[in-house]
């Protein structure tokens, strides 16, 4: 048997986080594509112990408080994950949270908050896309906790869970 498979997740605020799930909703009925809880992956399907992950996030929150960040563009790609997504630049925060949690991968990092999992046609997805580029762009999002949570490629979107939350700045 293969050993379970988390990520560790950036969550944004209760108020931004409402305003992103009502966005993926949105698209979601538009396209017929999964809902999913919006956030920006840390770190990907890591079969680490939980337990490490749980002393991983808690100390990471210890140290860097709540911040926020304003989306630099919306884009789009063939990739299921990120198939339309908010992205962000790398700020120092996101850069702390990276190379304290995934430091192995810091090179590759890029921040993004997803809003459609899934391949749709080309034309209504760039239609999308230059839409929610006008509304987002500029916005500021708070990020406020990190999360341990049980997703992967192989897992199903609708059994993803989360394990285990820090909120950022407690140890501040």
């Amino acid at each position: 048997m293969s050993p379970p498979i988390h990520s560790i997740w950036l969550m944004p605020s209760a108020e931004d986080g409402a305003f992103l799930s009502g966005l993926v909703a949105d698209l979601a009925g538009r396209f017929g594509t999964p809902l999913f809880t919006p956030h920006l992956t840390v770190r990907g399907d890591t079969d680490l112990p939980v337990a490490a992950l749980e002393a991983g996030i808690a100390e990471a929150a210890a140290t860097i408080p709540a911040f926020r960040e304003a989306v630099a563009a919306i884009e789009t790609s063939d990739g299921y994950f990120r198939s339309f997504y908010a992205r962000f630049r790398i700020s120092a925060p996101l850069e702390q949270l990276k190379q304290r949690l995934d430091s192995e991968m810091a090179d590759s990092f890029m921040p993004h908050v997803s809003l459609l999992y899934g391949p749709v046609a080309p034309a209504p997805k760039a239609s999308a896309a230059a839409e929610f580029q006008r509304m987002l762009t500029g916005r500021a999002i708070t990020f406020d906790r990190l999360c341990v949570v049980r997703s992967g490629q192989d897992i199903p979107i609708s059994e993803w869970a989360v394990i285990e939350t820090a909120q950022l700045g407690k140890g501040i």
